[in-house]
């Protein structure tokens, strides 16, 4: 069920354009992550929904209700910033209850919603203390308590996660994403962080220069982007040019791909590193160059890889399951395997 529903959002700062005609729907319940690089208009198009800044064309629905150009106060959404935004006066009881006062709530009411919402968030006994007592994730915690102290329709996170350390955010986000299942509350979040959205979203919205790239579940996003922007934002893509020949086919090294496409038509062959293996160097069908750099990334090794005959070098995730990584060295004369039914074409002759 349809629970908010933006229909071709446009706005506009002077004669600047942050979004061009938006649209999209997201479903009661659903955890949807606006991604993109910084300018692209994802937090500008959540401003609109809280309505911080309004849209200078087009219109918002929330479970039915145009909500357009309704102040923030009349719309039913809690909302979690990158900076916390707690009262540093205010103890951590105080800070989750204050909505619920500023509503006229009963005070056993009060009581017993910030018990249960401190046990929630895992900090039990911190309701006396005052938020510079804490650490950052732990007063994140505490504005994601009081925002959803009013059990709103629509929870907003701006970038919440963005000001932590890396260990901090992966085991808070793995705890926001549990309790916006536990309370199956509709959820818009903002991020540029790409794992950040691939971990959390039942939906991704790719957004760039103001308009919508792709829309779609993680996989979908990883692994059948829609262009050559999302290919490149999301995760790392090796990008290959190609020209198809007379007979409408194409060939990367020696390898022809098993499609056919319209004779003499530009394309852009696209594919993950992690899909690279190093092959025999008696396979004819084989990528061949030799490695200009290595990266230890933990579990595997990205290998730097000037190809033959290809100006541009391309990067290969190889893993310790499938060689011998110590002899690898920069320098070294190798060949690459690439499964060509998992490479992606777009027409066009550039990234």
């Amino acid at each position: 069920m349809t629970y908010l529903a933006i229909d071709n959002v446009v706005k506009s700062f002077g004669d600047f354009q942050a979004l061009k005609g938006v649209s999209l729907t997201v479903e009661e319940g659903e955890f949807v992550c606006f991604l993109g690089p910084s300018g692209c208009g994802k937090t500008t198009l959540l401003r609109a929904v809280a309505g911080l800044d309004l849209p200078t064309a087009g219109r918002i629905h929330q479970a039915g209700r145009d909500i357009t150009l309704a102040p923030p106060e009349q719309r039913d959404f809690g909302i979690v910033f990158q900076s916390y935004a707690l009262f540093p006066n205010l103890t951590v009881f105080q800070n989750i209850a204050f909505g619920l006062e500023n509503m006229k709530h009963p005070k056993a009411e009060i009581h017993s919603r910030v018990s249960q919402l401190l046990d929630t968030i895992g900090l039990p006994d911190s309701g006396s203390k005052y938020p510079n007592q804490l650490s950052g994730g732990q007063q994140q915690r505490v504005a994601l308590a009081r925002a959803i102290a009013l059990s709103p329709g629509l929870l907003l996170l701006d970038e919440p996660l963005s000001a932590l350390d890396a260990r901090v955010r992966i085991q808070l986000r793995a705890e926001i994403k549990r309790l916006q299942r536990e309370l199956n509350i509709t959820t818009i979040m903002v991020t540029h962080d790409q794992e950040e959205a691939l971990a959390m979203a039942d939906r991704i919205v790719v957004m760039n220069h103001g308009v919508i790239e792709q829309i779609g579940t993680p996989e979908q996003i990883y692994y059948q982007p829609a262009s050559p922007f999302v290919a490149r934002f999301i995760g790392a893509m090796n990008f290959y040019p190609a020209v198809a020949d007379q007979q409408g086919r194409l060939s990367l090294g020696r390898q022809t791909l098993p499609r056919q496409v319209a004779p003499g038509s530009r394309h852009l062959l696209a594919w993950r590193p992690e899909l690279m293996r190093l092959a025999c160097p008696q396979d004819h069908n084989s990528l061949r160059g030799h490695i200009l750099g290595l990266s230890f990334l933990g579990a595997f090794i990205r290998a730097e890889v000037a190809l033959d005959h290809h100006s541009e070098p391309i990067l290969a995730d190889l893993s310790a399951r499938d060689c011998d990584l110590q002899q690898l060295y920069p320098g070294q004369e190798v060949a690459l395997e690439l499964p060509l039914e998992h490479t992606h074409l777009f027409c066009g002759a550039s990234a």
